[in-house]
């Protein structure tokens, strides 16, 4: 029977170490196998878990470098999708870690408090029914087990000085800014604004790795969206969006030339970009002179504004 080899980072506390366990290849959660090591191999073999359905989100490790929830991954999945017998378990990313594969989630805490992630129900109403369309809006977000797997996998937060909020909370903070019955709207928005929304850099990792399948990455563009409809413009992040917005509605190309120029002001340009600028010409790659003219078929790309328009306040 082919065996299969498991190599856990461990922590006690003080020290790190990698311990390898084997089992044989049966049918298996990754849950299930790391339950079979402790009960059978190594009782201090420290992990956290619950309900054993992809519920409780208490579960989640990383295998060779990737966020699972391991109650409900499969062990032939997992060797099928990497085409080895030897799995790297580590405890998530970008959390304090307790012992062994066990992390402390108070980050998760302290975001929901960043972002008051709970209703606060209008004066105004005398009850909280809603329509089958207002209620579609939070069905996906309300999904979210907080499993910690997106805040793992986020690679803004990989370079970040803690003052990111983690995917998990822009969702959270999403999914009460979409809730009709919630008397603070837009409160949500300015949280997130104020730590650092335009952060995000659109890796999508968050959206992809995703047990429950929610498109966090959408719910950040919404939240954006929404912080620009609020007035909220003057940020670097909404003048990034608005030179690429205008650029290529224009001309269907992207100035960049002037892309820094309108993001950051010409001050900080000059002081943080202009070495990377000449280095840029000198190389060939960036024309200052260059103004781009509109491409063949701009109309279309223009009618595609258009249609996004209207999407977007139907929605």
């Amino acid at each position: 029977m082919e065996t299969i080899t498991f190599n856990i980072k461990r922590f006690d506390g003080e020290r790190t170490w990698n311990q390898e366990y084997r089992l044989p290849r049966e049918t298996s959660t990754l849950l299930g196998c790391l339950t079979k090591i402790r009960e059978e191999q190594d009782p201090t073999l420290n992990f956290t878990s619950n309900c054993r359905a992809a519920i409780c989100g208490s579960c989640a490790v990383q295998v060779n470098g990737s966020a699972f929830l391991a109650c409900e991954t499969q062990l032939d999945a997992l060797l099928d999708t990497y085409q080895t017998t030897t799995l790297y378990l580590e405890p998530l990313n970008h959390f304090p870690v307790v012992r062994d594969l066990v992390v402390d989630f108070a980050p998760v805490e302290k975001g929901m408090r960043k972002v008051d992630a709970w209703l606060c129900p209008s004066k105004e109403r005398r009850d909280h029914l809603q329509s089958e369309a207002d209620f579609h809006k939070i069905a996906k977000p309300a999904d979210c087990i907080l499993c910690g797997v997106c805040v793992s996998e986020c690679r803004e937060l990989a370079y970040d000085d803690g003052t990111y909020l983690p995917p998990a909370m822009m969702n959270k903070a999403y999914r009460f800014e979409r809730d009709s019955r919630d008397g603070e709207r837009g409160k949500r928005v300015l949280a997130a604004l104020k730590n650092n929304l335009w952060k995000c850099i659109h890796c999508e990792q968050c959206s992809s790795k995703c047990p429950k399948k929610i498109p966090v990455a959408d719910e950040v563009s919404y939240l954006r969206r929404r912080a620009i409809a609020l007035g909220e413009t003057k940020s670097e992040g909404a003048r990034h969006a608005f030179s690429f917005y205008d650029d290529v509605r224009a001309t269907g190309l992207l100035n960049e030339t002037m892309l820094a120029l309108r993001t950051e002001g010409l001050g900080k340009t000059v002081a943080n970009r202009m070495p990377f600028a000449i280095r840029m010409v000198a190389a060939g790659k960036m024309n200052p002179l260059h103004a781009p003219k509109p491409v063949p078929g701009i109309e279309s790309v223009r009618r595609l504004y258009e249609f996004s328009q209207k999407m977007e306040k139907e929605a």
